[in-house]
């Protein structure tokens, strides 16, 4: 009974997430080494990208199913290893009538499925390559997480400097926007040539409702990450993650990627399991075996001891349909582990020319948009010494902040880019294993 194992009730949460970033928590020894011992944790005084980072592995609710996929994993792996219970079988018979020497009658049988045992070892393959799938595919799972907080800070903090920019240039242009109604209430204006003026007020307020819906939306992925209540404060701090891959890089980490990336060995390992799987339905193919010992007494009584066996005759089945199916289970599997290797080459190459393209557009974005920064600058003292038309100054204020707002859109798609990149590289503070060598799978 000591053997037994226990009830205890687990009671669901509430799941309405934490109130504050404040209550947040990053346990120092599930972190890396590397990120622990350079950046101090202190989440009072504002997140900056790292500790947005740390946060979203130590408390992303995707992250907490995946781990608790892995505990099943291991607990599959554990009742794999088990071997089966024997069987025991007792019997009484009581004759109908009595007469001189008559005794009550009894069988007493023990028996264990051999073929059971045979495919013990097959089964336990499975199972612990099953475990390290599903193992490697949560340190997958918290690379792409790491990835995601680093794009959604980034993100949060464009959106918002966009938003800034527009509320200043809405509170700009009010004076013009009030100007105008009063040229169109005296009947000094006619709403044709009014129109431009009318237009660039209604596109900035068009662009400040475009951008405010997009910020609730990553700021809401970024409560979602942290495990934040949606009405939690975001008070992000610091400058946006920064990483440029050379080219170097990208060959390099081409030339060991099926030995680096956790999805590849993730997949490596499933097709171990697989295997494993075909080799336990090999074996199965034996006819089942049953092998047992008994005791037994007649009603004369003639004491007795036996053996029994069974076997399964394999005339028509023979396991041929599951054999199959496995067969047929890792040739997918292979092809799958295939296709994602030429598809992550691919991947990467495109990414490392789009973001050369990026920086050419860059470089040539921010010349443009600081001469017309300096051109809107003009265009200010100019109109406010009367020297300019209104036209003409609400046509050059809108293609200054076009020119922005274009800039900082270029920005973040190239660190979009750049992160990406990056994780399929496997470059990331996250501590990677090394796989068995043995069990590399490299078609």
């Amino acid at each position: 009974m000591s053997g037994c194992a226990s009830y205890a009730p687990l009671p669901l949460d509430s799941g309405s997430g934490l109130a504050s970033a404040a209550q947040l928590t990053a346990p120092m020894v599930d972190m890396p080494a590397s990120m622990s011992s350079t950046h101090r944790f202190d989440p009072s005084d504002g997140l900056d990208v790292t500790e947005v980072a740390m946060l979203a592995v130590a408390n992303s609710p995707q992250l907490k199913l995946k781990r608790d996929e892995l505990g099943i994993s291991r607990a599959q792996a554990f009742a794999a290893g088990l071997l089966p219970d024997p069987s025991v079988s007792f019997s009484n018979d009581f004759p109908k009538e009595s007469g001189n020497g008559l005794t009550s009658a009894f069988s007493l049988g023990l028996s264990e499925d051999i073929t059971a045992l045979l495919t013990r070892s097959s089964r336990k393959a499975a199972a612990r390559s099953q475990a390290d799938q599903v193992n490697l595919e949560l340190l997958w799972a918290e690379w792409q997480t790491v990835a995601q907080a680093r794009l959604l800070f980034d993100q949060v903090l464009t959106l918002r400097a966009q938003h800034a920019q527009l509320e200043t240039e809405q509170a700009a242009l009010g004076s013009v926007e009030h100007d105008i109604g009063a040229a169109l209430s005296s009947g000094n204006l006619t709403y044709d040539s009014a129109s431009v003026g009318l237009n660039a007020g209604a596109d900035v307020r068009k662009r400040l409702t475009d951008g405010a819906v997009a910020l609730h939306q990553a700021e809401s992925d970024l409560h979602m990450l942290l495990g934040l209540a949606p009405t939690a404060p975001l008070d992000l701090v610091g400058a946006p993650y920064q990483v440029e891959p050379t080219p170097e890089q990208v060959q390099q980490a081409l030339l060991d990627l099926p030995r680096r990336r956790p999805d590849l060995l993730a997949l490596q390992a499933g097709y171990q399991s697989q295997e494993a799987r075909l080799r336990g339905a090999v074996l199965a193919q034996f006819p089942a075996l049953n092998i047992g010992v008994s005791t037994a007494r007649d009603t004369t009584p003639v004491y007795t001891n036996g053996y029994n066996i069974g076997i399964t005759l394999p005339l028509f089945d023979r396991n041929r349909g599951h054999i199959a199916i496995e067969q047929a289970t890792r040739q997918q599997l292979k092809d799958d582990y295939e296709a994602r290797v030429l598809t992550t080459r691919s991947d990467m190459q495109r990414l490392l020319a789009d973001l050369a393209s990026m920086q050419q557009r860059r470089n040539a974005l921010s010349t443009h948009a600081r001469q017309l920064d300096e051109a809107r600058q003009s265009a200010e003292h100019a109109w406010q010494a009367g020297l300019l038309d209104w036209p003409t100054y609400l046509s050059v204020r809108g293609n200054a902040l076009s020119a922005d707002l274009d800039l900082l859109d270029l920005q973040q798609q190239q660190a979009t880019q750049a992160i990406a990149l990056e994780a399929l590289l496997g470059n990331t503070d996250l501590v990677m294993p090394h796989p068995n060598p043995a069990k590399t799978f490299a078609p």
